[in-house]
């Protein structure tokens, strides 16, 4: 049997219907805002509000000896998060809160102060508040968003924004190229700014939905002092907004 004839018209719109998403898929990020954009429209509908989990934190010390402890954290995307140091019963920790962090001891506040966490920023806000704000905060943190490369990390292709190749002082933030998950950021030490810091997200996991990384290592000039091993993942769990109150610190605990 004869195939009937195409109409020009239907030619045209077969070739949109095939072509187009490919061109737009294929579309080259070529900065920063670019990249943040992307990140946050691949999974603004698949990723989770809520996330806890049980940490083990592992401090590396100068002679090489380790000292570890169990950690609990709670995390409301975008712009909160909650540590329990040690058994929840001590009531002692921090919240990170809408640009500030609080520290608790014997649940008393014992100090607050301005402080934009940017992996909380990078690794996960990003995927859940508007790109423009995200956007903004990275560029008042002093990361240069005209600056981007690709590169390769740990044998993977990577974004990297904020530094030119071989830069490693400057502050700036590797990009999986294929997930587009946070995975490692580059700036100067807090503590001595001669120094340089080295966070990297590692051992990423699946969740239903979005992804977390497992583990957690931070570096100083090289050399690595902290490390975190996260267990009893729960993406979306319910909890009273209230755990991220420092003034209810003792008298609301998620693991309860």
């Amino acid at each position: 049997m004869q195939r009937p004839k195409k109409s020009g018209r239907a030619l045209v719109v077969v070739f949109v219907f095939l072509v187009g998403p490919v061109a737009a898929l294929g579309q080259k990020i070529q900065n920063g805002e670019q990249l943040l954009r992307a990140m946050h429209d691949r999974y603004q509908h698949d990723w989770y509000d809520t996330l806890t989990f049980t940490q083990k934190s592992t401090t590396i010390k100068p002679d090489g000896t380790t000292s570890s402890e169990t950690w609990y954290e709670a995390v409301s995307v975008p712009g909160k998060l909650r540590i329990d140091i040690g058994p929840p019963v001590d009531n002692n920790g921090a919240i990170f809160a809408d640009g500030t962090v609080t520290s608790i001891k014997d649940g008393k506040v014992v100090k607050t102060r301005p402080l934009v966490h940017m992996l909380l920023v990078l690794g996960f806000d990003v995927y859940r508040q508007p790109a423009q704000k995200t956007i903004d905060l990275v560029k008042q943190q002093g990361f240069d968003l005209s600056k981007l490369r690709e590169d390769t990390w740990q044998g993977e292709p990577v974004y990297v924004v904020g530094a030119d190749k071989g830069d490693l002082k400057s502050k700036q933030f590797g990009i999986d190229k294929k997930k587009l998950l946070f995975v490692r950021m580059i700036e100067p030490d807090q503590r001595d700014p001669s120094k340089t810091a080295d966070s990297r997200f590692l051992d990423y996991r699946k969740l239903s939905p979005g992804w977390v990384a497992a583990r957690v290592e931070f570096y100083i000039d090289g050399k690595e002092v902290f490390n975190e091993e996260y267990s009893d993942i729960q993406a979306n769990p319910k909890f009273s907004p209230a755990i991220f109150d420092p003034a209810q610190f003792s008298a609301q605990h998620w693991e309860k």
